[in-house]
């Protein structure tokens, strides 16, 4: 064995690469008793610790699916009294892939699986994320042309979507971009404020007949799609250059 520490740690089920690589940042993590930092590898025999108790082998691995409610965060920070894990309150530890803002409600998945969060929230997946958007006034075709040809959020300008009008003040997204609070920045650039905003369908999966607050495991079947669809991406360790792919 002769892989990064990060990869290491995300292996166990502990947390996600990116979360590991925080870990290291802050001097957390050990190697054989020695502070560990970036790059660094792990041989087969070392002793990996963070915070001074080492990590366990993972146990089987968790896929979950979560028709989130408004007013739940997707953090794993417990400070945070909303926090999804303790909304959850899954007997091992599970965290989410990508974000659902505070606000938003919708299909969010959890996991004890790091490797497939870092394919996942890699940018270059331009995986499907669909949202049911609701905004304050009525929309137009101008509105509808505009979020569908991008508009201009972050210092960046969104790529081409796929917007489809559902009602006077609602329309169909499909985003594959995961830009931090992506619809509603856009909106509100065009002169709208988001009143509800969910999230239908991650890639293959939608939220069917998930209530809200309610979850449910992956059937096998789904997680051979998602490892299949998640097959192609790259395997170097870089990241997605701080975008979280999986943000609405």
């Amino acid at each position: 064995m002769d892989i990064s520490i990060n990869k290491y740690i995300s292996e166990t089920g502990f947390c996600s690469r990116r979360e590991a690589d925080k870990y290291i940042e802050q001097g957390r993590v050990t190697i054989n008793d020695n502070i560990a930092s970036k790059g660094n590898r792990v041989q087969a025999g070392d002793v990996v610790e963070i915070d001074g108790e080492p990590l366990k082998k993972k146990k089987s691995t968790v896929y979950i699916a979560l028709n989130k409610p408004k007013g739940v965060t997707c953090t794993t920070d417990l400070k945070d009294k909303s926090n999804i894990i303790d909304y959850l309150n899954y007997p091992s530890r599970i965290f989410p892939i990508g974000r659902l803002d505070k606000r938003s409600e919708g299909l969010i998945f959890l996991t004890n699986d790091g490797d497939i969060v870092n394919k996942i929230l890699r940018a270059g997946n331009q995986h499907e994320k669909e949202y049911i958007v609701t905004v304050d006034k009525p929309i137009d075709l101008e509105f509808v042309k505009a979020m569908r040809n991008g508009v201009r959020i972050l210092g960046t300008v969104t790529q081409k979507c796929f917007v489809q009008q559902e009602g006077s003040n609602k329309f169909r997204i499909i985003l594959t971009q995961g830009l931090n609070r992506q619809i509603r920045r856009m909106c509100e650039v065009l002169g709208f404020e988001v009143t509800s905003l969910k999230r239908v369908r991650i890639m293959n999966m939608t939220l069917k007949d998930l209530a809200p607050g309610k979850w449910r495991y992956f059937t096998k079947e789904e997680i051979t799609n998602i490892n299949a669809l998640v097959a192609s991406s790259s395997k170097t360790e870089k990241g997605n250059q701080g975008n979280e792919g999986m943000d609405e």
